[in-house]
């Protein structure tokens, strides 16, 4: 009897041995899939954030200030995550195209190709007239201040960012701060 009951015994701690050991390997999938879940969190809150600097970037070009955000990427749940990757790469695409296609963009490489180069000054006329579109400073301060405070004078800015000043200053004077080259171009 002894020996049946110390047979038995031994039995059941292999068994419990071979549950604890699946239980074991249970555990260690669920910490792998958590781990794997919270590098795909983080590698798609970097995405995110590219993108909305991104887009930040193009609006800048046009506008002064920037879409706001409530920083969806601090969410933990991996749908609602890749919903708001999803929109900031729509943003980003649609304002990409729209900065790269001023209305005026014909116009302003008619004007431009009788002005200065892009990155250019106005030597002749002691440092007067800055860019592709030879803007002045008041011009630059008018319509373009936040490029004037942190890019400096109009030769330092791109030529998508001059020609949107431009624009600015179209909506209310037209053609008419270029009244030569207009002419040359037929716009006035």
């Amino acid at each position: 009897m002894l020996i049946g009951f110390a047979a038995s015994t031994s039995a059941h701690p292999v068994r419990g041995q071979k549950i604890s050991r699946a239980a074991t390997h249970k555990k260690a999938a669920k910490a792998v899939s958590a781990k794997a879940l919270k590098k795909k969190i983080f590698k798609l809150r970097r995405k995110i954030d590219l993108e909305r600097r991104a887009t930040w970037s193009w609006q800048r070009v046009v506008l002064p200030t920037t879409t706001r955000t409530t920083y969806c990427e601090k969410s933990q749940g991996l749908a609602y995550l890749k919903w708001c990757f999803r929109l900031w790469t729509k943003r980003h695409q649609k304002w990409q195209k729209h900065v790269q296609n001023p209305p005026h963009k014909r116009e302003w490489m008619c004007i431009h190709s009788f002005e200065a180069p892009w990155n250019g000054r106005d030597n002749a006329t002691h440092r007067t007239y800055f860019g592709g579109l030879q803007m002045d400073r008041e011009f630059q301060a008018t319509y373009g201040g936040h490029l004037l405070l942190k890019k400096g004078t109009a030769d330092h800015w791109t030529p998508l960012e001059q020609m949107w000043v431009a624009e600015k200053a179209y909506r209310t004077r037209g053609f008419w701060p270029w009244p030569n080259t207009a002419r040359d171009c037929h716009l006035l």
